[in-house]
């Protein structure tokens, strides 16, 4: 039986819920826009949730209690994954939650206010550290055996999932609720534009046109499951985590290695684990950021597994923008649905192959083929690469 899914949850800028997430998704229809709620920055287009602080408070009857929008953002995803299950002290259950911004949003407020000598409220300082929303999210579900949140930049999510399915493996717990959450940050946008990937214009995966990402929020979330927490649970699988691995390119400080080195390994011994030939790699959901890197990048590592034979792939970062420590869960979100609905998710954007690899990615929702096994890939700063398998459940 392995570890299983039995819950989802997510909200992104195209959904606040998995159905309004497949809608979006099935329509073609971006969430990436002007920025309403975030002000202060030099970004034209990003992919923000629509919905204020305000909206997510009182969707959530949270109270005026300092929180953080990725805790907010988390809290969201978290409780729909979550479902109706009960707290109980004979099921071992622990949360691992990924972040790269955390409580960064109020942080930035407390700073102008301190440095304009504005009266700073200090206390929005207890939001900022990343361990916060997953605290904040373990105490609102009730969930005490196990609490760890993990930072590893943009392949943070796929990291939690895999932790989460180790420790259930290994008999520490019996369900883990594992994800991502982060929300967009004036720090966050002017750290990208600094390094010149931040694409002004709707970003275009694995296009020879790319000229950079968009930055999202949003946050994703799943409840893994061993055999005993099922046995006592009732819950109905939906999916099997089957593989997962993490390789390091050992490269640079932020960028690729330009051989998909670290990719290629992470990509290999996840379809090891996973225990399936590489022909039943029915769709692949590329990390496919949009900056020139990272894509011809994962473009070598793809050809370098696959050879001649990639499955169907495509990035689905043109709908979302780039989610940071959330991408991972999102996309491994994603990446159910598309087990569950028999789908591959259209690349938008997409027009003129890279030169030097000629990939072409799947640029239309597709219906007529079977999905049994995708591979999702998460590939963070530093060359910190991960790639999971999900496959469906038997």
């Amino acid at each position: 039986m392995g570890v299983c899914i039995t819950g989802i949850g997510v909200v992104s800028a195209i959904g606040m819920s998995v159905e309004e997430n497949l809608n979006a998704l099935c329509e073609g229809r971006t969430g990436i826009g002007p920025l309403r709620y975030l002000q202060g920055t030099k970004a034209s287009l990003a992919g923000e949730v629509k919905a204020s602080n305000d909206d997510l408070r009182k969707a959530l009857n949270v109270g005026t209690e300092y929180v953080s929008r990725t805790s907010l953002l988390g809290l969201q995803a978290a409780r729909e994954a979550w479902g109706d299950n009960k707290r109980s002290g004979v099921i071992r259950t622990g949360i691992i939650s990924a972040t790269s911004v955390g409580g960064m949003d109020r942080s930035e407020v407390f700073y102008k206010d301190y440095l304009a000598q504005n009266n700073p409220d200090y206390k929005l300082l207890t939001t900022h550290d990343s361990g916060s929303t997953t605290e904040r999210i373990a105490k609102e579900l009730g969930i005490t055996g196990y609490i760890n949140t993990l930072s590893t930049a943009c392949s943070s999510g796929v990291n939690a999932i895999m932790l989460g399915a180790r420790l259930i493996l290994q008999g520490t717990l019996d369900r883990v609720l594992v994800g991502g959450s982060d929300a967009l940050s004036g720090f966050t946008i002017d750290g990208f534009r600094s390094l010149m990937i931040y694409d002004d214009q709707w970003c275009r995966p694995f296009d020879e046109s790319r000229a950079g990402l968009n930055l999202g929020e949003g946050a994703g979330f799943l409840l893994l499951e061993g055999e005993k927490s099922l046995e006592l649970t009732g819950n109905t699988p939906i999916c099997n985590v089957s593989g997962w691995a993490n390789a390091a390119d050992a490269y640079h400080q932020t960028a690729s290695s330009p051989d998909g080195k670290g990719a290629t390994l992470a990509i290999e011994n996840a379809i090891r684990r996973a225990g399936i030939g590489l022909n039943q790699i029915s769709y692949v959901n590329a990390h496919g950021t949009g900056t020139k890197n990272n894509d011809h990048s994962e473009s070598v590592a793809l050809q370098n597994v696959f050879g001649d034979r990639i499955p169907p792939f495509s990035s689905t970062k043109a709908f979302t923008g780039h989610t940071l420590a959330a991408a991972g869960a999102i996309e491994a979100v994603f990446s159910v649905l598309a087990i569950q609905n028999n789908l591959i998710f259209p690349n938008l954007n997409y027009n003129t192959p890279i030169v030097g690899t000629g990939l072409v990615p799947a640029t239309q929702l597709g219906t007529d083929l079977e999905v049994n096994a995708v591979l999702s890939n998460s590939f963070g700063f530093g060359g910190n690469n991960s790639s999971l398998v999900l496959t469906k459940y038997e």
